[in-house]
C-alpha cells in the first residue's frame, strides 16, 4: 500500500496476497536483485513487478514460480510459495456482495478479517462491527438514499456478516473511542437507539472489546476529526495500517508517521473517558430513550 492511496479499484487483496506480495519483496531484496532485474525475468515491466510486491494484482503461479527460482528458492520453498498464491487469489468472502460494496470500501473489509487489533474512532454513528440490525438498517438507508429496499437488506447482512468476526476463537481486539453525540444522534427512533444501547453495554462485558465515549465536557480535542481505524496484525511483513473516509472515497496510510499520529490520538481520545463512564453514559441514555 502507498503512504496515502485512495482506494478506487475493483479488487482488494487478501490479508495473503498482502503478506506474499511483501515476501517477494524481501526474497528479491535478499538476492541483491533489482525491481528491473525481475522484471527482465518475467518480460515485464518494473511497474508490474512493484504492483505485486504491492499486492495491487493477483499472483499469478508462473510469475512466482519463475520469480523464485531468479532468487535462487529451493523447489519446495516454490512449491509450497506458489500454493499459497493460488489461495490468495481466491477471492474472499465478501466478494458475494460486491454488487452493494462500494469499490472503495473492499479492502477495508479484508484488512478487518486479518488484523489482530482494531482501533476505532466514531464521531458519527456506533461502529459497524456492534451496530444491530435495526440500527444498521436506519445507517445504511441514510447514507444510500437512492438504493433498493433489495441492496438495503444485502448491505445490512453484509454488515452483519463482519460482525462474526467478533465471535470467532481467535477474535481480534476492538478498542472503540466514539463521540457522546453518537448517542443523542436518532437513528430508527428511540426503540432502535434503547436496542442499540443494549448491545453496546453487552459487548462491553467481552474481555477482546473495550468501548470509551467522549462527553461533550471534554470540548475541542485532537481526534475531533474524519472517523478512523487503525489496523494491527500479527504477521511482521504487515505494517500497521490506518484507514480514513470521506463521503465517496477512502486513505490507506501506512507510513510510520501518519499511523504513529493516528495512533497517539487514540491514546489521549481514550485517556478523556474510562469505561466505567462511559457505562454510566450508556445507562443514562437508555433510560432517556425507554
Amino acid at each position: 500500500m502507498s503512504e496515502a492511496r485512495s482506494s478506487t479499484g475493483t479488487s482488494a487483496p487478501t490479508v495473503l496476497r498482502m503478506i506474499l506480495g511483501k515476501r517477494l519483496q524481501d526474497m528479491r531484496q535478499a538476492a541483491d536483485a533489482s525491481l528491473a532485474d525481475a522484471a527482465k525475468a518475467l518480460r515485464v515491466t518494473s511497474l508490474t513487478i512493484r504492483r505485486l510486491e504491492k499486492a495491487e494484482v493477483a499472483l499469478k503461479p508462473l510469475y512466482v514460480e519463475k520469480l523464485l527460482q531468479t532468487y535462487g528458492a529451493g523447489q519446495q520453498e516454490t512449491d509450497e510459495f506458489v500454493s499459497l498464491a493460488e489461495q490468495a487469489n481466491k477471492p474472499g468472502w465478501w466478494h458475494a456482495y460486491r454488487d452493494v460494496l462500494p469499490s472503495w470500501f473492499t479492502a477495508y473489509v479484508s484488512l478487518e478479517t486479518g488484523a489482530s487489533t482494531l482501533r476505532t474512532y466514531e464521531p458519527h454513528y456506533v461502529t459497524g462491527l456492534l451496530q444491530t440490525p435495526a440500527y444498521a438498517r436506519g445507517v445504511l438507508s441514510g447514507g444510500f438514499p437512492n438504493g433498493t429496499e433489495d441492496e438495503l437488506e444485502r448491505r445490512v447482512h453484509l454488515r452483519l456478516r463482519r460482525q462474526g468476526l467478533l465471535d470467532r476463537e481467535n477474535a481480534p481486539t476492538l478498542w472503540v473511542v466514539m463521540e457522546e453525540a453518537v448517542l443523542h444522534r436518532v437513528v430508527g427512533g428511540p426503540d432502535v437507539m434503547r436496542e442499540q444501547i443494549d448491545r453496546l453495554l453487552e459487548v462491553s462485558e467481552l474481555d477482546h472489546v473495550s468501548i470509551d465515549i467522549l462527553p461533550f465536557e471534554v470540548g475541542a480535542h485532537v481526534g475531533a476529526c474524519a472517523p478512523f481505524t487503525y489496523f494491527r496484525f500479527e504477521e511482521p511483513e504487515l505494517p500497521d495500517i490506518v484507514y480514513s473516509e470521506i463521503l465517496s472515497a477512502s486513505v490507506y496510510l501506512d507510513q510510520r508517521d501518519d499511523v504513529v499520529a493516528h495512533l497517539e490520538a487514540h491514546n489521549r481520545m481514550s485517556l478523556m473517558t474510562s469505561s466505567r463512564a462511559g457505562k454510566a453514559l450508556l445507562n443514562r441514555m437508555r433510560k432517556e430513550y425507554s
